[in-house]
This record gives structure tokens, C-alpha cells and sequence, in this order.
């Protein structure tokens, strides 16, 4: 891998994104960063040998610049980049709710942008990244961000139009499950089990049904009515989610989730 990447805010994801480059061939001396306080850029240097600078200088000398700073600030750093990056730069944002023209306007005519959206399990290489192209990103360029993205888990490309329900489903997604686990714990213990052993239940439960999730090419429905005996256990306990509306809740939680990453593109931050 020749060419050199930038990861511009690089905070816990961001460093993910690194160090899942790394496994995967990316040689430590073309990856640059930039951090707000020195004595972060200085840890990223000494745990992963790559190379801190500032964010004029990743926007001079990277061929591809990955911003992953809040959306809030997204604004801010484009105006100190724009002056400094040439059009044939590719830009891809990791910012949750911002269009690829919020880049377009303000950086050069021209200039490739890919909008990704990643989630938390990147940190340990299960990520979900949704990869759009903005008006000038070719598919050469969406190969890149997959290449890069691909280290640390599963790409899937979307029409960009559709990013605002990935980030409803799969960007804030693993939020979801950590909160229906922290229930499920929570009820362990009402039924009289310790924590950790309700833990390592729902925990080891969860990681089984994802694992056939994901290689039995079953629908969700079947390998749920595969547990659901007549008049048994799991019934009566599908039938009281029912009858608490999580199905409806689930829903719209998820429709909240989208119409938040739409406000966030007008900058409303309330």
C-alpha cells in the first residue's frame, strides 16, 4: 500500500481504523494523524509508530484524508483544510448526518468525497461501514474507502439517500443490543441469578443467534419460531413483548435515530 492516509480527529474509532489497517498491510509510516492535544498524538506515535502532524500538512502530503471529528466541529475543520487540499485529494467523512455536498461546497471544485458511516465494533474488527459516493467519488475511490474500511469489518455500499436509515440501523445499532443485554441482565438477577452468571448467559445467547443470523440463510422468523414450542417458555415471553409494544418501540426508536442524523445535517444541535 503506497499511497498515504490521513485519520483527521483520530479518536477511538479512528484509531481502530488504524490499527485495523496495519493487521491488514498498510505500512506505519504512510498513515498520518492529526489529535487536538499533543499528548495524544504523541501515545498514537509510540502504540502504533505512525506519524502525527498537523491538519494543514495531512491535507498537503495524504492522498486520502479520513475526517472522523464530531459533526458539530466538521465545519470548522473544513475551513481549515480547504485552502490546502488539491481536487484530486479523496476526502471521506465518518461524520453521522452530513451530505457529501456540506464537502463539496467548501472544498475544491471537483474533489472526490465517499461518506462512510462505521459503528463501535470496528474496535474489535466487526464493524458495519456504509459507503456512499458523492458526486465526483468514481468507483475507483469507493474501492479505497472499502479497502480501508474492510480492515476493521463488513462494507456495504448504499445511494446516499439511504445513509440516514443506516445510521438509524447499524451506525447507533450496537447501542441497541447493549441496551436490551443490560435489560435482559437486569431480569436475570430479578429471577434470582448473580450478574455475571446472567452476563455470560445473554451474552454467549446473543453471539449464537448472531452467528446463525449470519450463516444459516434462515429468515429471523424461522430460527425464531425454531425455539417457540407450543405453549411453552418462549411463547409466553414473545407474547408479553407483544403485549409491551417492543416491536412498535423498536420501530419508532429507529425512525428517532433517522430523523436526529437528518437534523444533524442542518447543523441543529438540540
Amino acid at each position: 500500500m503506497s499511497q498515504k492516509v490521513a485519520v483527521l480527529g483520530t479518536g477511538k474509532i479512528g484509531e481502530a481504523l488504524l490499527s485495523g489497517m496495519i493487521r491488514a498491510g498498510w505500512a506505519p509510516a504512510d498513515l498520518l494523524v492529526t489529535a487536538r492535544r499533543p499528548e495524544r498524538a504523541e501515545e498514537l506515535r509510540t502504540r502504533h509508530g505512525v506519524s502525527p502532524v498537523s491538519n494543514t500538512e495531512a491535507a498537503k502530503t495524504a492522498d486520502t484524508l479520513i475526517l472522523t471529528v464530531k459533526p458539530q466541529d466538521m465545519g470548522t475543520l473544513l475551513d481549515e483544510l480547504a485552502p490546502h487540499v488539491p481536487a484530486d485529494r479523496l476526502v471521506i467523512s465518518g461524520a453521522a448526518g452530513i451530505p457529501t455536498s456540506f464537502f463539496e461546497e467548501r472544498l475544491a471544485a471537483g474533489t472526490p468525497v465517499v461518506r462512510v458511516m462505521t459503528n463501535t465494533p470496528a474496535l474489535v474488527d466487526e464493524a458495519m461501514s456504509v459507503i456512499s459516493a458523492g458526486s465526483h467519488a468514481t468507483a475507483a475511490h469507493l474501492a479505497t474507502a472499502e479497502d480501508i474500511f474492510g480492515a476493521v469489518g463488513k462494507t456495504l455500499r448504499v445511494p446516499e439517500s439511504q445513509q440516514d436509515a443506516c445510521t438509524a440501523l447499524s451506525g447507533s445499532g450496537p447501542a441497541y443490543f447493549f441496551y436490551l443485554v443490560e435489560a435482559m441482565t437486569d431480569a436475570g438477577i430479578l429471577l434470582g441469578l448473580p450478574r455475571d452468571k446472567a452476563h455470560d448467559l445473554i451474552v454467549q445467547s446473543a453471539i449464537g443467534a448472531a452467528v446463525m443470523l449470519r450463516d444459516s440463510g434462515e429468515h429471523p422468523v424461522r430460527l425464531r419460531e425454531n425455539v417457540t414450542s407450543p405453549a411453552g417458555t418462549t411463547i409466553n415471553a414473545i407474547r408479553e413483548l407483544e403485549n409491551h409494544g417492543v416491536r412498535a418501540a423498536l420501530i419508532a426508536a429507529l425512525e428517532a435515530a433517522r430523523d436526529r442524523s437528518r437534523e444533524l445535517a442542518t447543523g441543529k444541535k438540540d
